[in-house]
């Protein structure tokens, strides 16, 4: 049977993975050295924030045009994209961010299916920002693990 899921649980996942994705920066940001990449995590950290708290409005209606009823069902099985495992403490850093680089794509993928379940409007084209900014996150993320994959050294 397939697994009926409201726009408010659709979005209340969404909050929650948006906070977990602060969380994973910050820590990422302690672990790392390279001042470059501490700035570009905490700039993806702000605008994680910032996805937070434009669904958090949406959960409280706030958006009025295109806005579906929280009480809508969507069955389009979001939650499977929203799962990662979990981080263990042994991981090494270029796993880490290979697994944040992962988030980014399935939080990218999410909002573009989210905004498809839309008809035009304020929220549709607020989603499709999302999915665009969760991609510049990814493409960040993807440069700073390469960074940490596969260091500079001296002889270039």
């Amino acid at each position: 049977m397939v697994e009926k899921i409201t726009l408010d649980d659709v979005l209340t996942t969404a909050i929650e993975k948006e906070i977990q994705s602060q969380y994973l920066y910050a820590d990422l940001g302690r672990r790392v050295k390279d001042q470059t990449a501490k700035d570009a995590l905490a700039e993806i950290i702000r605008q994680e924030k910032g996805h937070e708290t434009q669904l958090e409005q949406y959960l409280r209606g706030e958006f009025k045009e295109g806005a579906l009823c929280l009480g809508d069902v969507l069955d389009y099985k979001i939650a499977e994209k929203l799962e990662q495992p979990e981080i263990t403490p042994d991981m090494n850093l270029k796993d880490v961010f290979l697994l944040a680089a992962k988030r980014e794509k399935a939080s990218h993928e999410f909002y573009l299916g989210l905004a498809g379940a839309h008809p035009a409007g304020q929220v549709k084209s607020l989603l499709e920002d999302l999915a665009c900014q969760e991609m510049e996150h990814k493409q960040r993320v993807e440069y700073i693990y390469n960074e940490v994959a596969f260091p500079q050294t001296d002889g270039g």
